[in-house]
């Protein structure tokens, strides 16, 4: 089992930034990638980023040139830093790993962007 524990959500205006970090602990080992995603109020939840064990980076185009994923291994922590938000940004965001044949989540922070 993998346990996950998102923080750093909040509130901001259009065009602050926020970081969100994720911090796994547990069963860590054989992590092959770790995701945040993210699910606004009536809408299904949508893959925002990616990054692999061995560094390589995905992201949706909605956030591309804006949200950075990253993540310390030493740490066992992986971070979303997102700037220039927008309003359709806001909604919960979840960390993920995939591991084996598994799945595993977080319990999701909220982010609002509004003035």
């Amino acid at each position: 089992q993998v346990q996950l524990v998102e923080s750093g959500g909040g509130l901001v205006q259009p065009g602050g930034s926020l970081r969100l970090s994720c911090a796994a602990s547990g069963s860590i080992f054989g992590i092959y990638a770790m995701d945040w995603a993210r699910q606004a109020p009536e809408k299904q939840r949508e893959l925002v980023a990616s990054i692999t064990s061995g560094g390589s980076t995905n992201y949706a185009d909605s956030v591309k040139g804006r949200f950075t994923i990253s993540r310390d291994n030493a740490k066992n922590t992986m971070y979303l830093q997102m700037n220039s938000l927008k309003p359709g940004d806001t909604g919960v965001y979840y960390c993920s790993v995939r591991k084996s044949s598994s799945t595993y989540w977080g319990q999701g922070t909220q982010v609002t962007v509004s003035s």
